[in-house]
């Protein structure tokens, strides 16, 4: 399993996120991530990523729209669009999808029916045009009130639902230990659909190994259910990075 820093929040001090690619690379990183696209010069990362060979395991569709809100499924499908096409100029790294909010007085049936249109709609999409797009559960109890999806079951039954080689699920360690998850009852079976995994510690979002979450015990059954992915640093640093991300590695055992 490769490690993959957030550069959104790692190797902050370095400047740019052409800066910190390089900063990563330095490091020993093969892989990286980070967040939204509009804002950043996708130019000087493309360089970046050339000079160094370092592949990006994510960045977000943006702007972000409700896949459960049928008003915003135009939008959607055109931020979706417009970031499969900035994507090509970074390697086409998989574009991760959030669900949006709850809708008062709608029903779970129909968020559900709504959500599955227009994954439907842009798996299609994704497939014509060779990309990958990852649907992220979230937690709704500290960091996203209000999001629809915050349940990694019904993130699962969503992407078998579209049933599409070009979804699958990534899989939040943290915002799945804020839900009160058990990895493996959730998983079980049905592992072969998370195309990706990302890790925080908890409580706090900060390095594995500085909160209650039992690492080892972990990757092993990450493993054992097959996944052999890459690995989301997604996580706030407590200390400078290159402790942060020595103590990360040896929590992970990775």
């Amino acid at each position: 399993m490769l490690l993959s820093p957030c550069i959104e929040w790692h190797f902050a001090e370095h400047g740019d996120l052409a800066a910190r690619i390089r900063a990563a690379h330095a490091a020993g990183f093969a892989t990286a991530e980070f967040h939204l696209w509009r804002d950043k010069d996708l130019p000087a990362i493309a360089a970046a990523l050339d000079e160094t060979g370092v592949r990006l395991t994510g960045i977000c569709a943006d702007p972000r729209r409700a896949l459960v809100d049928p008003a915003q499924h135009d939008e959607l499908f055109e931020a979706v669009h417009d970031t499969i096409v900035a994507a090509r100029t970074i390697g086409s790294p998989p574009i991760i999808v959030a669900s949006g909010f709850i809708r008062e007085g709608v029903g779970a049936e129909d968020h559900f029916t709504d959500a599955v249109s227009a994954l439907r709609r842009l798996a299609a999409h994704a497939e014509a045009e060779g990309a990958q797009l990852l649907l992220e559960p979230l937690n709704d109890r500290i960091d996203h009130p209000g999001m629809y999806l915050v349940s990694t079951t019904l993130g699962l039954d969503l992407v078998a639902a579209v049933n599409s080689p070009a979804l699958g699920l990534l899989y939040d360690v943290y915002h799945s230990t804020v839900m009160g998850e058990d990895m493996e009852h959730v998983l079980q079976g049905r592992a072969h659909l998370v195309h990706h995994v990302q890790v925080a510690d908890f409580p706090g979002r900060n390095e594995p190994g500085t909160g209650t979450i039992d690492w080892p015990a972990k990757i092993s059954l990450l493993r054992a259910l097959g996944y052999q992915g890459a690995i989301g640093l997604e996580y706030r640093p407590t200390m400078p990075i290159d402790q942060s991300l020595a103590h990360t590695r040896t929590a992970l055992g990775l």
